[in-house]
């Protein structure tokens, strides 16, 4: 049996302490992302995924966010790219190249793309503007965005902000300047744009 030759480079994203380590090929059915914000996150049954396991026994990594063909690792403030790069790519470089998994097999059985057959016309934009105009932004920085909920009375979007997007010093500009200004501008029933915490 061919064994697949996995090439990874990396990228950096708007977060000083994220680093996105891109592959070669997809790793992430199209649609889905998984945040891991501590270890205990990559045990939970629905998102349990042995890589972010192993990726949390480097005791700088503080954050995994897996997605398409990319992690992006947040790592601690105090320790340097520079330092620890080199580790994590030659990591994942024999990780792949043994075909270990990614995740458990049941995280993908049980994780489908959310289109529900219920949602308003209104919610049915927002989730089609982000998922057109905004996840491929904000996935070549490393990171996702996820409707979380709208509040029709209010006029308000609740998203997630996952991977490099989370705890992001520029986030809340993105947030504000580019993804309200955005959904607000074709959505008119969309006034305003949060982030809902983790």
């Amino acid at each position: 049996m061919l064994k697949r030759n996995t090439m990874i480079y990396t990228e950096l994203s708007p977060n000083p302490n994220s680093m996105k380590f891109v592959l070669n090929y997809e790793i992430v059915p199209e649609g889905l992302s998984f945040d891991y914000p501590d270890k205990a996150a990559t045990l939970e049954e629905k998102k349990a995924s042995p890589l972010a396991s192993d990726l949390f026994l480097f005791d700088f990594v503080e954050r995994v966010f897996i997605s398409s063909n990319f992690i992006t690792i947040t790592k601690r403030e105090d320790i340097e790219w520079e330092e620890v790069i080199g580790d994590v790519r030659k990591f994942l470089k024999i990780y792949f190249d043994e075909s270990h998994p990614v995740f458990a097999k049941k995280t993908i059985d049980s994780n489908t793309l959310i289109v529900q057959g219920n949602d308003s016309p209104v919610v049915a934009k927002i989730k089609s503007t982000l998922d057109q105009y905004v996840r491929p932004a904000v996935e070549s920085d490393g990171g996702a965005i996820n409707y979380s909920s709208f509040d029709e009375e209010s006029g308000t979007v609740k998203v997630l902000l996952q991977g490099s997007c989370s705890g992001c010093p520029s986030a809340s500009m993105t947030l504000k300047a580019g993804i309200e200004r955005l959904l607000t501008s074709m959505i008119p029933e969309v006034r305003l744009v949060e982030a809902e915490e983790m």
